[in-house]
Formats: C-alpha cells, sequence, structure tokens
C-alpha cells in the first residue's frame, strides 16, 4: 500500500508582495508608490505575520491622508481593526521621528532664513490638532530658536494667551524676539478679529522690553496666514 504524497506546504501570499514592495521602494523611492503602499511598509516591521495592505487601506479611509493619520491620538490608531497597541505605538514614532529632524535643522540657522522649513515644522505639528493651542518661538539676537513651547491649549475654537506671561518667559529664556503661532481645528486660516486684537496686545506688551514680535502665524489644514505677510504687524 503506497503512502500519500505530502502535500508541499504554500507560503502566504503576502510574503512575495513584501518583497517586491520593499524592491520598489529601494530602487524608486517613495516617489515611486501610493500613500497606502509606503504605510504598509511601516507596517511590515509591526506586524510580521500577517496582510497588512488591508489594514494600511482602512487607516487612510479612517482618517483621510497620511498626515492626518500620523497626528492623530494614538488612542484613535489602535482602534482600527488589527492595529495592536505597537502598532500605533511604531506609526506615532514616525511622526514623532519626521516632526525632531524638521525641529534640528530649524535649530541650526536664524529661523528667519528658514522660512519655508519653519512653515513645514509648524504645519506639521499643529495644523491637525482637533483643540487650538497657543505657541510661541522664543529666538535669542541671531533670530535663532532657543525656545519652543505651547503656552495654553484651549477649545475648539479658541486658546489662551496671556501677555504677562508671555513676557515673563520670554525675559526668563532672554529671547529678544519672538513668533506666535496658534491652530484653527475648523480648517480656515484667517485670522478673527480677536486674533488680531490679542496679537497687538503682545506686541504693546513686548515694547517696554524691546522684545520683537516677528510675525504670528495661523496654522490650518489648508494652509497659514502671516499676519507680517498681511500687514497686521
Amino acid at each position: 500500500m503506497s503512502l500519500p504524497i505530502p502535500q508541499k506546504k504554500q507560503k502566504p501570499h503576502y510574503i512575495g508582495h513584501r518583497k517586491r514592495l520593499r524592491e520598489r521602494f529601494i530602487i524608486g523611492g517613495a516617489d515611486a508608490m501610493q500613500d497606502y503602499e509606503l504605510l504598509e511598509l511601516l507596517l511590515f516591521m509591526a506586524v510580521p505575520r500577517r496582510d497588512v495592505k488591508p489594514i494600511a487601506k482602512d487607516l487612510l479611509s479612517k482618517f483621510g491622508s497620511l498626515p492626518e493619520l500620523m497626528s492623530a491620538p494614538h488612542s484613535a490608531i489602535s482602534q482600527i481593526e488589527g492595529v495592536s497597541e505597537n502598532t500605533a505605538t511604531a506609526i506615532k514614532i514616525v511622526f514623532a521621528l519626521s516632526a525632531r529632524m524638521i525641529k534640528q535643522e530649524i535649530m541650526q540657522k536664524p529661523v528667519l532664513n528658514n522660512w519655508a522649513r519653519l512653515m513645514d515644522y509648524c504645519h506639521m505639528s499643529m495644523a491637525y490638532e482637533t483643540k487650538e493651542h497657543f505657541r510661541i518661538l522664543f529666538l535669542n539676537k541671531k533670530n535663532m530658536l532657543i525656545a519652543d513651547e505651547i503656552q495654553g491649549s484651549g477649545t475648539v475654537d479658541h486658546a489662551p494667551a496671556y501677555p504677562r506671561e508671555i513676557m515673563k518667559r520670554a525675559l526668563e529664556l532672554g529671547a529678544t524676539a519672538l513668533i506666535l503661532l496658534h491652530n484653527h481645528p475648523s480648517g480656515d486660516y484667517k485670522p478673527s478679529q480677536a486674533d488680531i486684537c490679542m496679537t497687538n496686545m503682545i506686541i504693546d506688551a513686548a515694547k517696554p522690553f524691546n522684545i520683537t514680535i516677528h510675525d504670528h502665524i495661523i496654522v490650518a489644514r489648508g494652509g497659514y496666514t502671516s499676519f507680517r505677510n498681511e500687514g497686521l504687524i
């Protein structure tokens, strides 16, 4: 009696897919890939034995884009089916590394000479927040960044800013100039009358200390507004 010939166990289909995707990235770089494919490459490292294409597409469908995904809270990312705590952490680490890289580039040279990179950093850091934050960039005599701090966090349409506290902090740091920043979660990056009034109050508070307010930037998903460019400072 002949014994049955054992069937060769087939490798999961995603094994070959992973290899091909990695090769495409190595040869063609990120420009040769779609957003969900780049996300797949990241998920390969966090999810070693599973087809991650559906997860990558679900993440982008849920959050709308890579920037919105990367900016989303850890808790929101981990709620997606198939996304573990470790996977959500891996996504947030990539975002943190990107922000840190841009910030270090900014700190190596005068901020005003690297404006485009500064706007990249501000957009990455604030554009997709769900609450308003009032942020200050403190600069030294050479207009180099010495501190980047959130001075107040509020609701979806308001963040507190206290001129006296801002000046106190600037003096503590030895700052000679400031760039004011805040985000509009609504997506509208045009300044309100309240934004203009607050900016003028901070400018007035800074004058006795010879502290310059270079600009006030409002950041939103669709872009940003510079008070300086709009003639509001």
